[in-house]
């Protein structure tokens, strides 16, 4: 029995080495990593049948109670009265975990049935164990993928040994005469039980070594796309131009393995770097047919020739492509393209890696569209607050001028300047979401210019600016609406005394903006909801403070802050406070 031990380990070493060799050809990778269609199955059923015909030629011979044989030759037929010792369930037995049912029950019945034709008096009770050890394997493999159940290599060490062992079960109830069978199984049982127990342990650490590659592989994979969206984002951000394509072509170029890297819109090339620069132009039309393609019919298309390209240059060096669209709400605005110059380059990690890019490039493009969408809602917004100057305010300005015209003439010339320069800061200030405090304060003095050439001495303006924030930059029409708000709210039934003190600093990395009156203040059931809501008032729409919050809020999300605090009969203050590090300008 020991005797035999050692001959059966090195019949699983060839078969083991074969497995080893197979798992470095990317073809065999792909079978067994694959989701098993149907074609894979068929694929995998042959392919382990085959390890059980090598393991069938490559057995030792048994002859009653002896070894007859175990020098290497292939053992094309058997003795009647012989039988063979071999790792024929092994693979079998692997083949069914993997594949399932239809490979295990497959590889079985291709083993199964070429033992049978070698011949022997165990040639029956061998076919019928190892078609049954296959179908075991393969229900058990599907139960274990119903239950996302790990295959652990003790596990399977363990059922291929039993499935060995019930092997010898069969041969003890099935071959005859009986007696003969009794020795082969005496002799063969242990060796054949342990050895092969051994051999399954090699051959799922091989297999595991290819599923676990597969894993590592998705998970650098994953970490690249992850690492190309986050360098890519503030581009996106910026929209579909030659610039931001630009940047992005080249950070995917540096990361991946392609020679060469587009973006279009839906009729151009915006970006192209790498190879074939010189005749793939950006601004230009699209070279190449499979590009129009794409955008068409709005799916990925992959080519692995250069004909398939279809690009007009007869010289271009891009010999494959992955070709995929760009999408932003289901309609295709523009493409991903990746040219390689060999098309061996082109691997199934390559095309998933931009599979995955083009669906992030997507969303991010909703999300930038989004974006842009808050920019002009926030834009609408200020036109609402300019929709707030009244009417009157304008004819009265104008009234008041016409008057000076004839007691004040150089008056009446600076006021005309002041209305200017006021309107001239509502459209300008219309389309930019910052402005620096410079002319947001330039827009506060034309304003309290012309309402002092109405009321003089009516309102003692107080400024108090402390130097050096004359850049920082704040949204416009925020601090007008607040002195506006002071000099028509506050001070009702006030006659004598009215000051309004407008105090800018800076504390702890913000910019913090008081407006402050001595006026009538406001009642604490109004000024819980003020900024919360738009409040009821006689004397506007009563929409600025609340305007102004919810800018801050899109702006700087929740970074910046607006604060009212009032005491009937002593008036109010106002406090908006700005990051000081907020830089952007659009």
């Amino acid at each position: 029995m020991l005797q035999l031990l050692p001959f059966m380990i090195e019949k699983i070493g060839i078969i083991v080495t074969a497995a080893f060799l197979l798992s470095q050809m990317k073809s065999f990778r792909q079978i067994v990593q694959g989701d098993h269609k149907v074609s894979d199955k068929i694929k995998l059923t042959i392919l382990f049948g085959a390890f059980g015909i090598i393991s069938n030629y490559t057995g030792i011979e048994i002859h009653h109670s002896t070894i007859a044989n175990h020098n290497w030759h292939w053992l094309a037929t058997i003795d009647s009265e012989n039988a063979i010792a071999n790792t024929r369930v092994m693979g079998v037995f692997i083949g069914g975990l993997l594949g399932g049912p239809a490979v295990g029950l497959g590889s079985g019945l291709i083993a199964g049935l070429h033992r049978y034709s070698l011949g022997g008096f165990t040639a029956a009770a061998c076919a019928i164990s190892t078609i049954l050890a296959g179908a075991t394997a393969g229900y058990i493999g599907k139960w274990r993928r119903r239950k996302s159940t790990k295959l652990t290599p003790l596990f399977t060490v363990a059922l291929g040994m039993t499935l060995e062992a019930v092997q010898m079960i069969i041969i003890l109830l099935t071959a005859k005469p009986f007696a003969y069978a009794w020795e082969l199984v005496q002799l063969i049982g242990l060796p054949m039980i342990i050895g092969n127990g051994f051999g399954t342990l090699l051959f799922v650490v091989i297999i595991q070594s290819v599923l676990n590659d597969k894993e590592r592989t998705r998970a650098s994979q994953t970490n690249r796309t992850f690492q190309i969206a986050e360098q890519t984002l503030p581009f996106f951000r910026q929209g579909l131009n030659p610039d931001s394509c630009k940047e992005i072509s080249q950070i995917i170029l540096s990361r991946t393995d392609a020679d060469a890297v587009a973006i279009t819109d839906d009729h151009k090339v915006l970006s192209h770097v790498g190879a074939a620069s010189d005749h793939h132009t950006p601004l230009e039309g699209l070279a190449t047919k499979l590009t129009k393609k794409v955008l068409k019919q709005g799916v990925i298309h992959v080519v692995k020739s250069k004909k398939d390209i279809h690009c007009f240059q007869d010289d271009c060096p891009l010999q494959a492509a992955i070709v995929i669209p760009l999408k932003v709400h289901g309609t295709t605005v523009g493409s991903l393209k990746m040219y390689f110059t060999n098309p061996d380059k082109l691997t199934e990690v390559q095309q998933e890696l931009a599979e995955g890019l083009a669906n992030l490039f997507s969303t991010q493009l909703e999300l930038a569209q989004a974006e842009q969408q808050t920019k002009l809602l926030k834009d609408a917004e200020i036109r609402a607050l300019q929709a707030q100057i009244h009417p009157h305010f304008f004819f009265n300005a104008i009234n008041t001028i016409s008057a000076l015209c004839r007691t004040d003439v150089e008056r009446a010339r600076q006021l005309l300047i002041d209305l200017s320069n006021f309107f001239r800061s509502n459209l300008q200030g219309a389309r930019q979401l910052l402005i620096p405090l410079d002319k947001e304060i330039e827009h506060v003095e034309a304003y309290l210019s012309l309402e002092q050439a109405r009321f003089p001495n009516k309102y003692q303006i107080v400024w108090e600016i402390k130097p050096g924030l004359e850049k920082v930059l704040l949204p416009p029409f925020s601090l007008q609406p607040l002195v506006e708000n002071a000099i028509h709210h506050a001070f009702t039934n006030i006659k004598e005394n009215r000051k309004i003190t407008i105090r800018i600093d800076a504390a702890k990395g913000f910019m913090n903006i008081g407006v402050e009156d001595n006026g009538t203040g406001i009642n604490s059931e109004k000024l819980r909801v003020l900024g919360e809501q738009t409040v009821d008032s006689q004397k506007g729409t009563g929409t600025a403070i609340f305007n102004i919050t919810e800018r801050l809020e899109g702006i700087y999300n929740g970074r910046a802050s607006l604060r009212v605090q009032s005491e009937v009969g002593k008036g109010t203050l106002v406090t908006m406070s700005i990051p000081l590090d907020h830089t952007e300008v659009v």
